[in-house]
């Protein structure tokens, strides 16, 4: 039981960063095209960007020592997948960028979907880092832990960009969503995947595609696990 939901639990996860810092790219791209002169706010996204690269890998590596891949997820399991999706009524692959860029109200609502998620992301790591499954693994406890140390960095730049720009915080109705999000994927898509046997896994990784070169440098500076 405590391994299945280990496996469950990570499968979800490693979707999930690898999903962030490749939906960041898009962030980027909206960012440096509206504001190119605004470098505090580039820098802090392209760090969002590195941190959730450098989870991914921890992800990997924490497989690769189990000597398993990860579950087969789509964006089913993406809380960003389901939150750009609900917002914008569009999967994050077809995600206008130019319509971003171009419309003030887009923007600032896709500020509040990241700040949203990012904050949601923090409070699960509190649950989690006190899971006694989780905690009987060390190297588990320690990628958590260096998560949640970096999390409050990430929904900074979106809160401040909406703070600088006299942007409204999230609504009511907004941080009903990201709930909504969050208990189907804990009172639903976990227990199904935890139940499925039939679950195939990945047969090759997220990044097999990216630059190895990059890759390699990555590795180099990222922290290990103890």
């Amino acid at each position: 039981m405590r391994r299945r939901y280990l496996d469950v639990l990570g499968s979800i996860y490693i979707y999930n960063e690898h999903r962030g810092y490749t939906a960041i790219d898009r962030v980027l791209e909206a960012v440096r095209a509206r504001s190119p002169e605004d470098v505090e706010l580039i820098s802090a996204i392209e760090r969002h960007r590195g941190d959730e690269r450098k989870h991914y890998v921890m992800f990997r590596r924490w497989f690769e020592r189990r000597g398993v891949m990860p579950l087969a997820l789509d964006r089913t399991f993406g809380h960003i997948d389901r939150f750009v999706e609900i917002m914008f009524g569009t999967p994050i692959d077809r995600l206008d960028t130019q319509a971003v860029i171009d419309d003030d109200a887009l923007f600032e609502r896709l500020c509040r979907v990241i700040s949203l998620t990012e904050q949601r992301g923090y409070r699960t790591l509190e649950a989690l880092l006190a899971n006694p499954f989780v905690r009987s693994d060390p190297i588990l406890v320690r990628i958590f832990t260096i998560i949640r140390k970096d999390e409050p960095s990430h929904w900074a730049p979106y809160d401040g960009w909406l703070r600088k720009h006299g942007k409204r915080r999230p609504r009511a109705w907004e941080r009903a969503v990201d709930t909504f999000i969050h208990s189907e994927l804990l009172l639903l898509k976990l227990p199904f995947l935890f139940l499925n046997p039939w679950i195939g896994r990945r047969t090759d990784w997220a990044d097999a595609d990216e630059a190895e070169a990059s890759d390699r440098s990555f590795r180099r500076r990222s922290p290990r696990p103890a």
